[in-house]
């Protein structure tokens, strides 16, 4: 059976229970794919990366949002008068 690997690096759970963080070290930055019998069992990301990711999936539920709010009539309103 083929699987699908989402990264340019791949570690065995072995090499990743030996050394963490030289696992994530050797992603330079991107993800590690972690492979339990050379299959991909997970993805080792730095923090950096997972937070972006995080901010990017946040921004396109919000666009998502204002997208469906598009539509919907405009309510102007005065500061002064809230």
């Amino acid at each position: 059976m083929t699987n699908l690997v989402l990264a340019e690096m791949t570690a065995s759970v072995s090499e990743l229970k030996k050394n963490p963080m030289a696992t994530v070290a050797a992603g330079e930055g991107a993800a590690v794919a972690i492979l339990n019998r050379n299959e991909p069992a997970f993805y080792c990301i730095p923090a950096r990366l997972y937070e972006a990711m995080m901010e990017r999936l946040d921004d396109i539920e919000l666009n998502t949002i204002a997208d469906a709010r598009a539509t919907e009539p405009i309510v102007k309103v005065r500061l002064d008068d809230l």
